[in-house]
């Protein structure tokens, strides 16, 4: 085979005849066969409805000129589209990353234009330096990084699913975003997959296995599309280390020592000799004492303390 045959349209070889591309070549001939027959669906349609409109107002010769020109138009620019989104879908994977290397390049230029270069040394030290001594900051940059990370691990995770089930398609992800325990990853699912795959034959252990996670949990989350899926990655667990509660900064601090508690609550100064060995047992000869129809309510103290409010 020579090495013209082994040369794919997005890819090229080296001198040992190592094909390295970037879209594989089945994929590459199914896309321009679906945009072969998109493009003359396209110029029949279009060039069509075009020629009718254009009958009404000039000859029908010109009207049917101008209809095949503006059909043959459209039909490239969908061929166009077709074709080339495999690799608009791989510009879209590294969409953050290609984002933030444009602003890392043309931000270092501008400022090596307008200062020095101490200054821009200086510059750019303060803004990696100052991040990564901050503990709050360097987490925060860490959990989007991970985020980062994290879609292109299931991308590679769907795309071995997809490769040894021989069904459906590479699904889309979407903008993922950090939480307490780890990262939260929005998914729209293409035809052949649906969230009863995901959750069948360990298929959610493996989704944890790729994202270096603990637990991975795969949830609707839409009730409109079915294809909209949640992926909840657990990475730690928040409630395991030290949680400071803000509710005792609300309790006031001028309660009376008189107070009323609750009546779940044991008496304050209680000790064991003073609990009898043997239990009470309420006396039936006792009258009980009814209880009035409409009870009165407390009155709040002087100080604005409301006993109901603590009851």
């Amino acid at each position: 085979m020579s090495k013209s045959s082994q040369r794919s349209p997005f890819g090229w070889s080296n001198r040992g005849g190592n094909n390295v591309t970037v879209i594989e070549a089945p994929v590459a001939r199914s896309y321009r066969r679906r945009a072969t027959i998109a493009f003359w669906v396209t110029l029949g349609v279009v060039g069509l409805l075009a020629a009718t409109v254009a009958s009404h107002y000039w000859h029908p010769i010109v009207g049917a000129l101008l209809g095949v020109v503006l059909g043959a138009l459209l039909g490239a620019v969908v061929f166009a589209l077709i074709v080339a989104w495999p690799v608009l879908r791989v510009f879209w994977h590294w969409l953050p990353e290609i984002v933030l290397g444009l602003v890392a390049v043309y931000g270092w230029n501008m400022v090596m234009q307008s200062t020095p270069l101490w200054g821009s040394l200086l510059i750019v030290a303060l803004v990696v330096g100052v991040p990564a001594a901050i503990g709050p900051i360097r987490r925060r940059v860490m959990a989007w990084i991970w985020c980062l990370i994290v879609r292109h691990r299931l991308r590679l995770c769907f795309a071995a699913f997809i490769a040894t089930n021989r069904h459906g398609s590479l699904p889309l992800i979407l903008p993922a975003k950090p939480t307490p325990a780890g990262e939260r990853v929005w998914v729209w699912l293409r035809p052949g997959l649906s969230l009863r795959d995901l959750e069948q034959d360990g298929q959610v252990q493996k989704l944890a296995v790729a994202c270096w996670a603990n637990e991975v949990r795969v949830m609707r989350h839409s009730r409109k599309y079915a294809a909209l899926i949640r992926i909840d990655i657990t990475r730690r667990e928040p409630l395991a280390h030290k949680v400071v509660s803000p509710l005792p900064d609300y309790v006031p601090t001028d309660i009376p020592a008189n107070a009323p508690t609750s009546p779940g609550m044991p008496p304050v100064g209680l000790d064991l000799p003073d609990v009898p060995d043997e239990p009470i047992t309420p006396s039936t000869d006792t009258p009980r004492q009814r209880k009035p129809r409409n009870p009165t309510t407390p009155t709040a103290s002087p100080n604005g303390f409301d006993p109901s409010d603590y009851a």
